[in-house]
């Protein structure tokens, strides 16, 4: 049965990421970059000063009790976005890419940003309030955003498929996974049982989540920044130890991008194709530009102008690829584990191992089960989001019970066919995502012309926004 499922899941895979969405994220960044006068570059600067010279001011319920903060808005996007994908995902985007996988993660995350920016500035314009609180996401902006476009019914028939696509995909699987590649990596440094590990992270996350996207913030904002900085810090550490490979690893990343023997042999063509495919899909997996999940993060911060929260968002794919994914690659490169015949969280456990001895297995472990168990927390915000689109606020405790039964199961699960389900749901949110992005560039565009000349003039930002119920 299994072996069954497998092959399904991987020829419906071979479709969407070899022949569609490869393509099709790649090209909806690169648009959004040129149209929009690539702002995840020239505004960047602006962006870190704005979201972290903010950092320490208390903002939250200082106006209302509907917002978030724009730092704890960004700190629950960036929980999701920092998970497996940045562990255990770049690890496999380099044992079945090649390095060079390491250059189109790279180059998908930099068109990803002017990608994510428009899907914030859309989850703030279309936002609505909903029991006291500020919710939004692509089913909102679709519903709301597309009827003149498309027609009230067809706009109706793609937020449902695009809310389905992102419950099965985050909610479900995607929580799945992280809770599989906690579980791989805490058994193997101490020898705790998956089981024993899943009814563990469900426990906590029902703690939490019980609590709402309040609660939710407030953890994230604690654990993210700090996470973030123990594991950049290991990488740095590791980069002095092996500090003479550095340059011919960089040199070996840029060649095998591009050359058809990527993989070490096989067919001509075969390299670059796999560097791609992997390198865009784990690069997808892990900093979610163009999947239309963190703008339901986006759409609760408390700014003056949607641009602002559009801003932070490409602040949020910088912290997770080129920071914290890069890190994950070079210590992977740099000790050469890639080359032992492991899989998946196992591969960088292995160069924590070799870089720090034993006690490498269990820092890594640490990090690991941080990064995935906030990214768990964040994914089930993503799916409530939807569920109470679908469903007002009907069914919200059996969302909830199945979440946490999907974290036991997971932990269970063989790593290529979670990581392979997980891929193939990924895609399905993908497509109604971005044919909603495209088709309300426009609005994009005006609500950034907007923003630009405010600023010229010297004006106080502000935005009117409409807030139905």
């Amino acid at each position: 049965m299994e072996e069954m499922l497998s092959s399904v899941v991987n020829a419906v895979n071979s479709v969407l990421w070899d022949y569609l969405l490869i393509y099709a994220l790649l090209g909806i960044g690169l648009f959004f970059t040129v149209y929009l006068g690539a702002p995840q570059i020239t505004k960047f600067g602006t962006a870190v000063k704005m979201v972290f010279g903010g950092l320490f001011k208390k903002q939250d319920g200082e106006k209302d009790h509907k917002s978030l903060s724009q730092f704890q808005a960004l700190a629950v996007a960036v929980s999701a976005q920092i998970g497996t994908g940045n562990v255990a995902g770049v690890a496999t985007a380099i044992t079945a890419g090649g390095p060079g996988a390491i250059f189109w993660m790279w180059l998908s995350a930099l068109l990803g940003m002017s990608t994510i920016f428009s899907e914030a500035v859309l989850a703030q314009k279309y936002r609505i309030i909903s029991h006291g609180k500020y919710i939004g996401g692509p089913a909102f902006y679709i519903s709301r955003g597309l009827p003149s476009k498309i027609g009230s019914s067809a706009a109706k028939v793609l937020a449902g498929i695009f809310s389905v696509a992102i419950i099965l995909a985050l909610g479900f699987i995607g929580n799945a996974t992280q809770a599989n590649s906690i579980a791989s990596a805490v058994t193997v440094a101490f020898d705790i049982p998956s089981l024993a590990v899943g009814i563990m992270l469900a426990v906590l996350a029902g703690m939490i989540i019980m609590g709402g996207v309040t609660r939710i913030a407030k953890v994230t904002q604690l654990v993210v920044p700090f996470m973030a900085v123990v594991y950049i810090l290991c990488a740095i550490v590791i980069l002095f130890r092996f500090s003479n490979h550095i340059v011919p690893m960089i040199q070996h990343i840029f060649t095998a991008a591009f050359s058809p023997a990527a993989l070490g042999g096989g067919l001509a063509g075969i390299g670059m194709r796999e560097a791609v495919r992997y390198g865009v899909a784990r690069g997808l997996f892990s900093n979610e530009a163009g999947m239309g999940s963190t703008p339901h993060a986006h759409a609760t911060a408390d700014v003056k102008h949607p641009v602002q929260q559009g801003m932070a968002a490409f602040v949020g794919v910088f912290i997770d690829t080129i920071l914290v994914c890069t890190a994950t690659a070079l210590i992977i490169l740099l000790t050469d584990a890639n080359l032992l015949g492991l899989k998946g969280a196992a591969v960088t456990q292995e160069a924590f191992n070799i870089a720090f001895g034993s006690f490498g297995q269990k820092l890594l472990a640490v990090c690991l089960t941080f990064f995935a168990f906030t990214t768990i927390i964040g994914w089930y915000y993503f799916g409530e989001s939807n569920i109470r689109y679908l469903f007002k606020n009907k069914y919200l405790s059996v969302y909830r019970l199945l979440v946490l039964t999907a974290i036991v199961l997971g932990t269970l699960g063989k790593v290529d066919l979670v990581w392979n389900m997980s891929d193939m749901f990924n895609g399905f949110m993908v497509i109604p995502n971005l044919i909603a992005l495209f088709l309300l560039r426009k609005e994009v565009r005006e609500v950034f012309d907007d923003y630009l000349r405010q600023k010229k003039a010297g004006q106080e930002l502000s935005y009117p926004y409409q807030e139905h119920l």
